[in-house]
C-alpha cells in the first residue's frame, strides 16, 4: 500500500500581490501620522511660511520629527546652524537604516537607490525588516510602495494641515503631537522579539527621560548609544554564556 504525500508550494509573491501587501501594511502606520502631518503644515503656516514653502517641506524634507523641530526652531527664531545641527541630529538613525540595508540594494541602479533612500522612513525600514524575515528575500517593490503610499499621506496630512492652520489658530493645543509616540510605538513593540531587544528598549527609554530632565543638548543620540550598548552586551553574554 503506497502512501502519497503532499509537499507544499511555495508561491513567489506577484508584483501585485506585492504592491497589495505593501499597501495594506503601510496604511495603519500611515493614517496614525495623519495628525501629525497636520500639526507640521498648521505649525509651517503660524511661523510664517507661505502655503507653497510649507507644502514644500513635506514634498523635498519628508522628515516629520525634523520637520517639527525644525519648525520649532524657525518660530523661535534660532540661528541656522542651530536648525541644521538639530535636524542633523534627529536623523541620523537613517544612517543606521541605509546600512541595514546596503548589501540588499547594492545591485540596483543609482536611480533606483536614490529614490529609496528619499523614501526611507521608521516606518518603511521597520515594515521591509519584516518583510525580509518573514520572505528572506529584500523586495525592492515593497520598499516602494510602502515608501511612497506613507510619503502621499503624508502630504495630503500636511496640505490638510495647511489648511486648517489658515482657519483654526492653534492646532498644537489639540495634542496633535500625541501621534508621534504613539506611531514610533507601535513601530517599536512588535520588533521586540529577544531580551537584548527589550533591554534596549527600555534602557533607551529610561535613559532618554533622565536626559531630558537634566535637559541635555545631544538626548537622542546619548539614549540611542546607551541602549545600543546594553543591548550589545547582553546579547553578547548570553551567546558566550
Amino acid at each position: 500500500m503506497s502512501e502519497s504525500c503532499s509537499v507544499p508550494v511555495v508561491r513567489k509573491p506577484t508584483p501585485n500581490g506585492i504592491i497589495r501587501q505593501a499597501t495594506l501594511d503601510v496604511m495603519p502606520l500611515a493614517l496614525a501620522t495623519v495628525p501629525w502631518g497636520i500639526l507640521c503644515g498648521s505649525m509651517a503656516i503660524q511661523i510664517g511660511l507661505t502655503v507653497l514653502q510649507a507644502q514644500l517641506m513635506s514634498l523635498l524634507v519628508f522628515a516629520g520629527a525634523a520637520q517639527l523641530a525644525a519648525l520649532t526652531l524657525m518660530g523661535a527664531g534660532s540661528a541656522i546652524s542651530s536648525i541644521y545641527s538639530s535636524t542633523f541630529v534627529i536623523s541620523s538613525r537613517h544612517l543606521l537604516y541605509s546600512a541595514v540595508f546596503r548589501e540588499h540594494i547594492l545591485k540596483y541602479r543609482f536611480g533606483l537607490r536614490t529614490v529609496l533612500a528619499f523614501l526611507l522612513t521608521d516606518e518603511m525600514f521597520a515594515l521591509t525588516c519584516a518583510y525580509i524575515e518573514k520572505h528572506k528575500v529584500f523586495s525592492a517593490m515593497y520598499a516602494f510602495v510602502t515608501g511612497l503610499v506613507f510619503y502621499l499621506v503624508w502630504n495630503i496630512a500636511t496640505f490638510t494641515g495647511i489648511y486648517l492652520g489658515q482657519q483654526l489658530p492653534d492646532l498644537s493645543e489639540y495634542g496633535l503631537e500625541f501621534a508621534i509616540a504613539a506611531t514610533f510605538i507601535a513601530i517599536v513593540i512588535p520588533s521586540i522579539k529577544s531580551k537584548a531587544t527589550l533591554c534596549s528598549v527600555f534602557v533607551s527609554g529610561g535613559s532618554a527621560l533622565m536626559l531630558t530632565v537634566f535637559e541635555s543638548e545631544y538626548t537622542l543620540v546619548v539614549a540611542t548609544i546607551i541602549g545600543m550598548v546594553s543591548g550589545f552586551v547582553l546579547f553578547t553574554e548570553k551567546n558566550n554564556g
